[in-house]
């Protein structure tokens, strides 16, 4: 065996540890007080002062290890051995990453230990690590109201730095706290809200960005009033146009409460911020501005930069339901020109999805959006390459589907419930719900087959007949599907006695699956629009020849679309609502 020498006080590890690092880190206090205490001389000029191959003293050990007695007694030990400058000094000795204990220890969110640091040496708030972050930034971010208000409560706490990151200061991150945290900086320093990062971002635009209103009250309150209108570098975007693009409706209100003319501010774009959550689709912010007259009367038809509207941005966004909030609710003008002389139904023609280009249209069509003049022969129908081509890849799955319910639907006609009795009649001829049963079938068994010939037919058709007899397939297929499981549960109410527990069970719980079946036709086939859109849709297409031309020049997909969907959607409805009055 290897034979080792007797070990001194000032033996080291690998990475450059003295003893007292290592009790420092395991928090041995006992173990630290012994050495201090055996040790005094060599204590405070050598171990408590030396530093590690990281550059760490023992004080960043044990603030590491969040020991608050290891901490306080080596805090001490530097007072008594070393006199209060030189422990100003240690306490202020930076390792690798520029951190100071302090820095450490408001990372780490150790209370206790940052108050026996700032207590000890107010004057290390004012350092920056090598990252250009301060103790008190990093204590905010930890979470800690205790560091935060030892900071700041410090005799040092006119001098202790904010700084962190990219120009931040310390009221940025609080922005995603609790609101004790805004109150106790912004009480310390108010100037802090109107600083701004390296983007122009001031506390309001992060808070504003992350939707708690009441940390945005908390700042419009303490701040300086120019606060509210401060636009970033990145797009010249207030506080107001960062909560509408992330469309915290809440936050708008406390902003636009506080600062009412907030409301005309522009990007630098000349959007407002109706246009930013048109843009993103922020229909709960859209519905908050057309509620408000003046909001209506200052934003509905401002023009932006490029004199689109919120309706042109929201058809261009491809944003149905903002649209229709517009439309609906705000009755604003939908043939205004943008600089290009396009109105917002010209913009629908750039959409690249086959269910938002219908929605728009139909939603356009209804509250008498016009296009923009143009020669008809110039007009080129809506550009369906891409849904085509989707449409070849699922075709072949659904026509398989569509074979299936028909067969089921065939089986089942062919063993009926019940039996025969032997003049070869179904037993169970006489009863009313047999009958409801037969007809269910028959509507599954029709319905599947037609969407089954139109898949094969649109699979050798031209693209607008194969994407006409793809969408009406589709529908077909969803009242094939609703008849074969009202026929189904038909099946079973017949073969169960009326008064039995089951058939009361199995009679309620048809009705509500079939109303959720109901719901999600609806949710899925008519893309959020509401049942009386869709009628003025189909009135405005009969009414007026102009309007429906139009259509069928451009969107003919469109019309194909919304025609049978609602005739279809109507006779399911009929169908459950007249078979759920017949269980129930």
């Amino acid at each position: 065996m290897r034979q080792h020498g007797r070990c001194n006080l000032l033996e080291l590890s690998v990475e450059g540890n003295t003893i007292l690092h290592v009790a420092a880190e395991h928090g041995h206090c006992k173990l630290i007080q012994e050495l201090c205490l055996r040790f005094k001389d060599t204590a405070g000029k050598v171990l408590l002062p030396r530093r590690n191959s990281a550059l760490d003293t023992p004080l960043h050990c044990a603030v590491r290890r969040s020991n608050k007695q290891a901490v306080k007694i080596l805090v001490q030990q530097l007072a008594m051995d070393c006199g209060e400058v030189m422990s100003v000094v240690v306490l202020g000795y930076k390792n690798e990453a520029g951190d100071t204990a302090l820095h450490l220890a408001a990372r780490h969110g150790h209370g206790q230990a940052v108050e026996v640091l700032v207590a000890a040496a107010p004057a290390v708030t004012a350092e920056l690590n090598d990252a250009g972050v301060s103790p008190l930034y990093l204590a905010v971010m930890s979470g800690s109201v205790k560091a935060v208000r030892a900071i700041i409560t410090s005799s040092c706490r006119d001098d202790a730095s904010a700084a962190g990151p990219s120009d931040q200061n310390a009221l940025h991150p609080p922005c995603f706290s609790p609101p004790e945290m805004v109150e106790l900086l912004l009480k310390w320093r108010p100037a802090l809200a109107n600083e701004v990062d390296s983007n122009g971002s001031t506390p309001l635009h992060f808070a504003s960005s992350d939707g708690d209103h009441s940390v945005v009250r908390t700042i419009l309150r303490a701040a300086p009033l120019r606060t509210a209108y401060r636009k970033d570098h990145a797009g010249g975007l207030s506080a107001l146009h960062v909560a509408s693009r992330m469309g915290h409706d809440r936050v708008v209100k406390e902003i636009l409460k506080s600062c009412p003319d907030a409301a005309e501010l522009r990007d630098e774009g000349g959007g407002t911020f109706l246009h930013a959550a048109a843009r993103e689709k922020r229909s709960s912010v859209v519905a908050l501005a057309v509620k408000d007259p003046k909001l209506r009367r200052i934003l509905l038809n401002a023009q932006d930069g490029e004199g689109n509207t919120p309706l042109h941005v929201a058809v261009a966004a491809g944003a149905p339901r903002v649209v229709e909030t517009l439309l609906r609710k705000g009755k604003i003008r939908a043939d205004v020109l943008n600089n290009a002389g396009h109105t917002a139904f010209d913009l629908v023609a750039e959409s690249t999805s086959y269910f938002t280009m219908v929605s728009l249209v139909v939603m356009l069509v209804a509250f008498k959006a016009q296009h923009r003049p143009q020669r008809q022969d110039h007009v080129k129908p809506w550009n369906c390459t891409g849904v085509v081509q989707r449409i070849e890849k699922t075709s072949d799955s659904l026509a398989v589907v569509a074979v299936l319910i028909a067969a089921a639907a065939f089986a089942a006609g062919f063993n009926l419930p019940g039996g025969y009795g032997d003049d070869g009649t179904p037993n169970l001829m006489g009863k009313p719900t047999f009958q409801y049963f037969l007809a269910l079938l028959s509507i599954a068994a029709g319905t599947s087959v037609v969407a089954a010939i139109l898949l094969v037919y649109g699979k050798s058709s031209s693209s607008i007949a194969s994407c006409k007899s793809f969408v009406v397939s589709l529908h077909c297929m969803w009242v094939s599907l609703i008849s074969l499981m009202l026929a189904f549960c038909m099946a079973l109410f017949v073969m169960a006695s009326s008064t039995s527990r089951v058939y009361y069970i199995m009679s309620h719980s048809s009705i509500y699956i079939q109303f959720l079946i109901l719901w999600i036709m609806a949710w899925f086939t008519f893309n959020n629009k509401s049942p009386s859109t869709n009628l003025r849709f189909l009135w405005q297409s009969c009414c007026r020849s102009k309007g429906r031309r139009v259509i069928e020049r451009q969107y003919p997909l469109a019309g194909a679309s919304i025609i049978p969907k609602s005739f279809l959607y109507a006779v399911a409805l009929l169908v459950m609502m007249s078979v759920s009055y017949f269980l129930s």
